[in-house]
């Protein structure tokens, strides 16, 4: 999954990527399609990064935007869970690009929150997603972006249905464990140098079951002082 699936060919255009994303089937479903041609990726991605090449980027703070394909694959992962009318929390939330792909499959009638520790992020992913589709759902208040410690979740709306993170934690916090809802599924980083993708699932008991999907490579889960300092 680390490989670049185009380099000097990339593409400009949003529905390209999309397109080639379904061709290397990183994106099976039409939903997840769907709504990745929807949420346009060059909104959240600063002024002179190629927005649309299959690569993270910095976007400030010691912090990254992830790759097209991670953010496809963490969609197609979580996409049962996110279902309209549930619930989704998305820690560290930087650009809140995947936060808005989130708020289009749950649809109005759902609920999506970001949490994220640096100011800055969260005052420019608010100002991203009034560009883009899930503008509605940030007006009406289906979708918020939160100044919080993502290792704490964010308690207030738990349980969630779908919990992503998109940095690496050393160890699955138990705070975002006891907020995922029984049925549901959280996808989470986790390692330090070498780090795996986990999706961690909670049965109807309350029984938890986790699996490795795949290596990846994330900025850390940390403490806003630790990552500013980088």
């Amino acid at each position: 999954m680390e490989h670049q699936l185009w380099s000097s060919g990339a593409s400009d255009k949003n529905k390209a990527m999309v397109e080639q994303l379904q061709r290397y089937k990183i994106i099976k479903s039409s939903k997840v399609a769907e709504v990745m041609e929807a949420i346009d990726r060059g909104l959240f991605v600063p002024p002179g990064a190629s927005p649309y090449f299959d690569s993270p980027m910095p976007i400030g703070y010691n912090a990254t935007i992830s790759a097209p394909h991670m953010h496809a694959s963490c969609l197609e992962l979580l996409q049962e869970h996110l279902q309209p009318g549930m619930r989704a929390l998305d820690v560290g939330s930087g650009t809140g690009y995947l936060t808005a792909c989130f708020a289009l499959m749950v649809g109005p009638h759902g609920r999506v929150v970001g949490v994220e520790h640096i100011p800055q992020l969260v005052a420019s992913s608010i100002e991203n997603i009034k560009k883009s589709a899930a503008a509605p759902q940030l007006n009406d208040g289906s979708l918020s972006i939160h100044i919080a410690d993502g290792r704490e979740g964010w308690p207030e709306l738990a349980p969630y249905d779908a919990i992503h993170v998109g940095a690496a934690a050393p160890h699955i916090p138990k705070a975002l464990i006891e907020q995922l809802k029984p049925g549901g599924r959280m996808v989470i980083p986790v390692g330090t140098t070498m780090q795996d993708l986990k999706v961690v699932d909670k049965k109807q008991d309350g029984s938890v079951s986790i699996r490795d999907e795949t290596a990846v490579r994330y900025v850390p889960l940390t403490s806003k002082d630790a990552q500013l300092r980088g």
